[in-house]
Order: structure tokens, then C-alpha cells, then sequence
């Protein structure tokens, strides 16, 4: 009899438990539009947030929810864009390439090293040890964490140490942003082709026994510049995007080169006036 008592307790009691799903499942059921799950399988699932929000899911929600439109997944190509926008009977919408870009320029040949750094071959981890041992502070340490992070494979080493970032495969994911301890990277429009590539703050030329292509605060970028696109801040020249069209004239008198024009494709061009750089092997402390 007691068996049969808690054969009847444990069926009532599994009965109850089953009834308070169901009733919490009706009361609790959040509707979810099944098209997000469709326009899911259709973007890369790249989760790289370079779309502006954390992953690709909820970019789908936002999508089907009429908060953004196909173009900002600048992952997708062009086909796959335009047919979440078919389905989604949406307009494709529009949205400048971003692109990763490197504030240094001072590779092994041209830029020296106080100490040779021995240990974690990471960028982080030989900042902690002095700043890196290189003779500009703000300098590129040349370890590749960036490298390493970027999931794209859009950055590779060059062979002096730099990083070089592909522009085609590059989805502004900010992955390297992160990651450089230096904080030389920064997400940029690809029409911003007026660049400078250094974020030394020290003035004078005496920063070139350091590093021969860094800026020198000399000013005269600002000074060519139209209007305000050029402004000098901590002696460090600071391009003002926001004053309209863009032009190669502030980087011709550069004596340095660290103020850049970036051409299609990422390709450096330097002003008139830039010394040549002639070295090709490292640059070690002592040597001229």
C-alpha cells in the first residue's frame, strides 16, 4: 500500500510540474519573428561586430526589425546583401568600407632600439618591460599580436617588422585596435586618404635619431593645408575629416614623410620633399 501511496505522490507531483511549464511556457513565450533565423544563415557569421553590433544574430534581429539595412555588413559581398534586401523587401542602404590603418611607419630600418627585448614574443608583453626597448616611445614594437589577432588574415608582417594591413580583406572588425598596446591602430573611413603615420609628441629633430621618418612638429603640413584640415595638437599634426574634401597638397613639404597619402589599393605616397629612405637591414643603436 505505501508503495502504491508514493507511485500516486511522485505521478502527482510530476503532473503538477508539468502543468506549471506549460502555464509558464504560455505566460513567459516571447514571439520571435522566424525570419531572423533565416537572414541569420544568409550573413557570414563572422560575429566581427564591424557591422556595430556584437554578432551576427543580433545584427539579423535589427535587420528584420527595421533598424538597419543589408549594406552595413561590410563582410558580405554585394550579392549576399542584396538578397537579404530582396527578402527582407528592404533598400539595400549604404555604407562606406572601413579599414584598419597603423599610425607608425618606424620599422627596423629606420627606427633604432635602445634594448633588445628577450622574453614573450608579444607586443604587450614587451611594453611592460620599459615601453619595449625602442627607442620612440609611441613606436610600433614590431611583435605581430596584431597579426596573430586579426581572424581575416588581413595584416601580415612585413620585413622590417610592420604591420601591413590588406584592405581588401579587412572588416574593420577593431580586433587589432584592441590588442595593440601602443594603441596605434584606429578604424577609418577608406576615403580618409590623408593620413599621418606617427603619434610621436616629442618636438624638435632631435626624435630622428630614434626614428627617420617621424614627425618633427615642424608644422608645415598645417601651415599648406586649406582652412583648418590640418591642425597641430600636442605637436603632432591632427587631420579634421570634417572639413570637406581631402587634398595631397599638406604632405608635400614633409620633410619626414610622416604625413601620408593613401592611394587605392593602401599604397603609400609620400610628399616631395621626403628624405629618401635608403637603408634596408636593421638599424641598430650606434649606427648612423
Amino acid at each position: 500500500m505505501s508503495i502504491l501511496i508514493a507511485i500516486a505522490a511522485l505521478g502527482s507531483l510530476t503532473l503538477l510540474l508539468a502543468l506549471m511549464l506549460v502555464l509558464a511556457n504560455r505566460l513567459l513565450y516571447v514571439y520571435e519573428d522566424p525570419r531572423i533565423d533565416q537572414v541569420e544563415d544568409m550573413l557570414p557569421h563572422a560575429n566581427c561586430g564591424a557591422c556595430g553590433y556584437p554578432g551576427c544574430r543580433p545584427f539579423a534581429e535589427a535587420l528584420v526589425n527595421g533598424d538597419a539595412l543589408p549594406a552595413k555588413c561590410t563582410v558580405s559581398s554585394t550579392e549576399e546583401q542584396e538578397r537579404i534586401a530582396s527578402f527582407l523587401g528592404v533598400a539595400l542602404g549604404s555604407a562606406e568600407k572601413q579599414v584598419a590603418r597603423l599610425a607608425c611607419a618606424g620599422g627596423t630600418h629606420v627606427a633604432r632600439n635602445r634594448a633588445r627585448y628577450e622574453g614573450l614574443a608579444s607586443c604587450r608583453a614587451a611594453s611592460l618591460v620599459s615601453g619595449g626597448g625602442k627607442g620612440c616611445f609611441w613606436g610600433c614594437l614590431g611583435f605581430g599580436d596584431c597579426d596573430i589577432a586579426c581572424d581575416f588574415d588581413a595584416i601580415t608582417m612585413d620585413a622590417h617588422g610592420l604591420p601591413v594591413v590588406d584592405v581588401d580583406k579587412c572588416t574593420a572588425c577593431g580586433d587589432c585596435v584592441e590588442v595593440c598596446p601602443k594603441d596605434l591602430f584606429s578604424l577609418q573611413p577608406i576615403s580618409h586618404q590623408l593620413w599621418v603615420a606617427c603619434k610621436n609628441q616629442e618636438a624638435d629633430d632631435e626624435i630622428l635619431e630614434e626614428c627617420q621618418v617621424a614627425c618633427t612638429a615642424c608644422g608645415r603640413c598645417a601651415m599648406d593645408a586649406p582652412g583648418d584640415l590640418v591642425t597641430m595638437v600636442h605637436n603632432l599634426p591632427v587631420v579634421n575629416y570634417g572639413q570637406g574634401g581631402q587634398t595631397r597638397q599638406p604632405i608635400e613639404r614633409c620633410p619626414t614623410g610622416a604625413i601620408v597619402w593613401l592611394a587605392e589599393g593602401g599604397k603609400v605616397e609620400k610628399g616631395a620633399a621626403a628624405a629618401d629612405i635608403v637603408r634596408k637591414g636593421e638599424r641598430r643603436w650606434g649606427q648612423t
